[in-house]
């Protein structure tokens, strides 16, 4: 639901009536991840989507069936190989849906619109909800936030609070949405109640070194995959805002010294484009060492064994250069820019998913990882 936050929150502004339909579950290759939201208002505007299409049109009238009566519901969607026209998922895959009104005295509608509205201020915020459990329980939630302090509750034992708050606080600092099973008394012993926990984070940050036509299309594909992008080159003629107008900030500085100074986290994405060793050999050096999500640097196969000949008498050890993606890319036989920030792009979503980069067509792997997240993410 917080990946709605925006919109959602206009609503809660305006007065608006609306229920929500939520992700909580899935198995097998269901399209959406838990979190993935529905949102439906009184006057029948939708937005966000449960399952890329299959099943929209029925959850639809579910959220316009609670908005009617103010009961919480969970609905599983699933493929039925008996009618190919029931509503279901032609994937194969599972869905369930929570369904949560969201209209004044329903539970969990204050902590609810507390939460959407930290969320679309940018603010770090987790939201727990019962999404299966006692009937009386459906649908609480419990707001966390990084410092540990909470608004709301789930009901029941003081000591499922507790814990609710704990476990959040953990996906929190990772960014990640997941479920958790618990007792009611707030021991983890599965079977009696599943709180799904999304986790709304600032976008994960993009830093793109090199000021070249390559990094200007970079930064559009970074936007889109919904980073905070950012340009670094040491040369001011070149790092200028008419060259990057995309870009969420753009820093005239040598490339190592920003990333000393710069914060970085688990998420955060390097793409070095210079191939320029009196730029890469110190930033990549400073780089491989760095907890981060992704580092790339672009160059030909010569490039890049003489990089890594220069980082090794730079004192970078062989398992910090196993981290380093170079060349740069997934083989798409790119040639122009554009192209080439595609196959950068493509790169960065298999590493952070586990994926293989192979082409789906005559393959057997999974299509969704669901629970593979290399790189944590934001809602």
């Amino acid at each position: 639901m917080l990946d709605l936050a925006g919109p959602l929150h206009e609503w809660i502004e305006e007065g608006r009536d609306f229920a929500v339909a939520t992700v909580v579950a899935v198995g097998g290759s269901a399209p959406r991840p838990p979190g993935a939201a529905l949102a439906v208002a009184a006057d029948g505007t939708a937005v966000g989507s449960v399952s890329g299409g299959c099943v929209e049109g029925a959850v639809y009238d579910l959220c316009v069936q609670a908005l009617r009566d103010g009961e919480t519901l969970v609905e599983r969607f699933g493929y039925s190989d008996e009618d190919a026209f029931a509503v279901g998922l032609t994937c194969g895959g599972t869905i369930d849906v929570m369904i949560t009104p969201g209209i004044p005295g329903t539970a969990g509608r204050s902590v609810a619109g507390a939460a959407l509205s930290a969320a679309a201020r940018g603010e770090p915020v987790a939201l727990a909800r019962v999404v299966r459990g006692p009937a009386r329980l459906l649908g609480r939630a419990l707001l966390v936030r990084p410092d540990g302090s909470h608004e709301g509750g789930l009901g029941g034992d003081p000591g499922l609070d507790r814990t609710a708050v704990a476990e959040a606080g953990a996906l929190l600092d990772s960014g990640r949405t997941g479920t958790v099973e618990l007792s009611e008394d707030g021991s983890h012993c599965p079977g009696g109640l599943t709180l799904l926990v999304e986790s709304a984070v600032p976008p994960p940050r993009m830093i793109v070194f090199g000021a070249i036509d390559f990094a200007a299309a970079l930064v559009r594909a970074g936007k889109f995959l919904g980073h905070h992008v950012t340009v670094c080159d040491a040369r001011p003629v070149f790092a200028t805002r008419a060259r990057f107008p995309e870009a969420d900030e753009i820093v005239v500085d040598w490339p190592d010294r920003y990333l000393r100074r710069t914060e970085t986290d688990a998420r955060t994405v390097l793409c070095v484009l210079t191939h320029d060793a009196k730029f890469d050999i110190p930033l990549l050096t400073e780089a491989l060492r760095l907890p981060v999500a992704y580092v790339g640097a672009m160059g030909s196969r010569r490039t890049h064994q003489d990089r890594e000949r220069r980082l090794r008498e730079a004192g970078v050890t062989e398992r910090e250069l196993s981290r380093l993606r170079s060349p740069i890319g997934l083989d798409l036989g790119a040639r122009t820019p554009e192209e080439t920030a595609v196959s950068i792009a493509a790169e960065i979503i298999a590493a952070r998913h586990g994926g293989t980069g192979t082409p789906l067509t005559g393959s057997d792997t999974p299509i969704h990882r669901a629970g593979r997240d290399a790189m944590p993410q934001a809602s």
